[in-house]
Parts: structure tokens; sequence; C-alpha cells
């Protein structure tokens, strides 16, 4: 088969990288197409993948993501129809990918792990089967008519790309960061997704002042350039911005923290067992309170939490299952097309 992935994001680079080699074991040929967002294209060639950028993030305002986004679907019509045949089309709910393969009326596949995005009221109904992690609630599912084609798997959507991690030694020393402090990853939240309504909140300056204030190293890794402009504007004298991309799983193994305001650096930090702090002020996930209840994941919600942030060294265990998770999603989203078009497009 001809199988066309949409990476509209960053994380969604490292989740879909064990899945695309999966595939092309099997002898589908895969079909990338990237959106130019924080470091999406950067991660995209730093893995040798590849893809065709295509349109960009619509940045702060609604007016401009909408407006980005109708560009994005009619560019992704305009390439999908240079291509060869396409069997399927798959995405981590990339909406833009959805809208596309529905007017071309190519079976399309949406994984996702999050319940209160409200685009999986769109990108569900659209898609012939929606993959999500066993915890996903069964009543968001019936909500958002998805209900007749789930498919669950065991596990969470980072174990899936890092089931086969493997640190590297004195990753700090390549990287050129000294280790003579505790090393804290902080990342901002995206204040205008559409899963974030909280505008204007300042827990995560508030707990960047905190941390900042206390011996140690913060490497910043903005989603966007204005976050890094606003936090070189501060002049913190233990704040490293990379110039570059960097190695998200092994940052994370090797930090003493990570607080971030979205979920899946702080999820990655859970599974590889370093104490890993949420500031997200939308509605957490059940993946998130998952991870909650298991005591791998803390959240912080106001100042009186600042003290809950522990600097020692990490005493929990990674959390990795079995490489075959990447085999089980694998086959869920081949069963989205009938076997006779499996068999037929492979002739």
């Amino acid at each position: 088969m001809n199988i066309w992935i949409d990476l509209a994001n960053s994380p969604q680079v490292l989740f879909f990288r064990p899945i695309i080699a999966e595939l092309e074991r099997r002898g589908h040929t895969v079909l990338i197409t990237t959106r130019d967002y924080a470091q999406t294209l950067a991660l995209a060639n730093h893995y040798h993948l590849k893809h065709t950028p295509i349109g960009a993030h619509g940045g702060t305002r609604w007016t401009n993501i909408l407006y980005q986004t109708g560009q994005r679907v009619q560019q992704l019509l305009r390439w999908a129809h240079a291509q060869p045949r396409i069997d399927l089309a798959v995405s981590h709910n990339a909406y833009s990918q959805a809208l596309a393969a529905s007017y071309l009326g190519v079976p399309f596949a949406t994984l996702m792990d999050y319940e209160h995005q409200p685009a999986n009221h769109l990108c569900f109904r659209l898609a012939r089967r929606v993959i999500v992690p066993e915890c996903f609630p069964d009543a968001r599912l019936k909500q958002f008519g998805a209900a007749s084609k789930v498919s669950k798997y065991s596990g969470l959507k980072e174990q899936i790309y890092l089931s086969g991690f493997r640190p590297l030694p004195y990753y700090f020393q390549t990287i050129g960061v000294e280790t003579n402090t505790p090393i804290v990853v902080m990342r901002p939240p995206a204040p205008w997704a559409a899963y974030h309504r909280k505008f204007g909140d300042t827990l995560f300056d508030e707990v960047l002042d905190y941390i900042a204030a206390q011996d140690v190293k913060i490497i910043f890794t903005p989603r966007v350039n204005a976050q890094a402009d606003h936090i070189r504007a501060r002049n913190f004298k233990n704040v490293w911005i990379p110039p570059r991309v960097l190695d998200g799983p092994n940052l994370v193994f090797h930090a003493h923290a990570v607080i971030s305001g979205g979920g899946t650096l702080n999820r990655e930090a859970a599974i590889l067992g370093t104490p890993a702090y949420t500031v997200f002020k939308g509605e957490l996930g059940a993946v998130d309170e998952w991870l909650i209840t298991r005591g791998r994941l803390t959240q912080i919600a106001r100042a009186n939490d600042f003290e809950k942030i522990m600097l020692q060294e990490k005493a929990r265990q990674p959390l990795l299952p079995a490489a075959a998770l990447v085999a089980q999603v694998t086959n869920m989203i081949l069963e989205t097309v009938p076997a006779r078009v499996t068999q037929s497009s492979n002739a």
C-alpha cells in the first residue's frame, strides 16, 4: 500500500518513526508530509525522514490559525493529486489531513491520546479507525462519534517510540552543558492551542522564577521563537536556550527534573523515570491522571505546590514495554483498510 503520514507537530516525528520503519519493513510505501511548527521540520531532518514540508502553524491568533488550516488543506490536496494512488492516510489527529483525505475519498486513521481536544469532534468522525490508549475514556469516544470504530492499544503513546530507547552516556557533556549543578528541563505551555484556554496565565513564569532562583541549570525549550525572545529579555543567568534541536529522550532521561506546560515532554520523563511536573492549566487527560495516580507525574497548580518540586537524583525505574507495542499499533493502522484492498495494492 501507499500510506500517507502527516506530521503536524514535533512529538509526532518521534511517535511515528518506529511505525514508519515497521510499515516499510512490511513492504509498504510511506509518503510523509510535515508542517512548519515548533521543531517538526528540524526533527524530521535530524532523523533523516524523507518528507515534504507543507503549510505552517497560524501562530497565536485564531483568525490566522483558521486561515492557515484552510490554506494547508488546499496545499495538501495539490500535493496528493501529484502522488501515486494513496491507499491510506494516517496522523495523530491532524485535522488538515483529515479534511483533505475526506475530500479525496482516502480512508483515514487517526491516533489520539487526549480526550479534551476539540478537534476530536472532526477527526474522529471523519476517521474510519480511531486508535487510542487503553485509558482513553469510553464516554468521550461515544461523544465524538467513534465508539464503533475504536482500537485501543496497551500502553501510552510515548512508550511506543521509547521502547527501543538506549541512553547515550555523558549526553550533557556532548552538548556542552556542565553537570556540576542539577539540570532542569523546562518547556512553556501553548496558550494558543484549542485545548488550552487559560490565556494570560502566569503560573509557568512563576515556576520559572522559583527554579531560576536556585543553584540549578535550566534548559529552556520554547515552542515558538516568541517564547525564546521573552526569556532572553529577562536575562536569566542560569537559563540556556539550545540553538538547535536536541535529542529529547536523552535530554529528559539525564535531567534531574522536567517541568512542562504540555503533555508529551512530561510523559517522556515519567516513562523514563525522571521526576516530572506538569503546570498544564487545561483539563488534565486520562493519560496524565494515570501517571499521577502512579506517582510518576506531579501536578503543580499553584504557588503552594512549588515545594513539591524535588531536584534530587531520580529513584524510579523506567516504565518501558516490550517492542511488540509498535507491531500492535501498526496492525491497528493497517486494519483500517480491508485485506482485499491491501492485497490488490501490493500485487
